[in-house]
């Protein structure tokens, strides 16, 4: 008897591979993985990326529910809200050790 697969917790996987399949998205989860919540600017800071562009990152991976923010003052904080998102990342960094 064929075994009937559950086609949802791959469509799930895959819509999060996408959302962070950029290499400044994955820098920003593995920075958020490290750290509580960093604002925009510590982020821009950290890896070296123009506002701008990593703002555009943000507000995309915000949207499709991978990160949450939070305001304080004028600075808005980042964080993660699919936590598990860290099994990810060490899946994809074990991986790129072998390149």
């Amino acid at each position: 008897m064929l075994e009937i697969i559950d086609l949802e917790k791959f469509e799930k996987a895959a819509f999060i591979l996408k959302t962070v399949a950029h290499p400044m998205r994955l820098a920003i989860v593995e920075l958020l993985t490290n750290n509580e919540s960093l604002s925009v600017n510590e982020i821009c800071e950290k890896i070296n990326g123009e506002q701008s562009l990593v703002s555009h990152h943000l507000i995309n991976m915000k949207l499709k529910g991978i990160l949450q923010s939070s305001r304080e003052g004028q600075f808005i904080h980042y964080s993660l809200k699919l936590k598990e998102i860290n099994k990810l990342l060490d899946c994809v960094q074990s991986c790129t050790c072998h390149f």
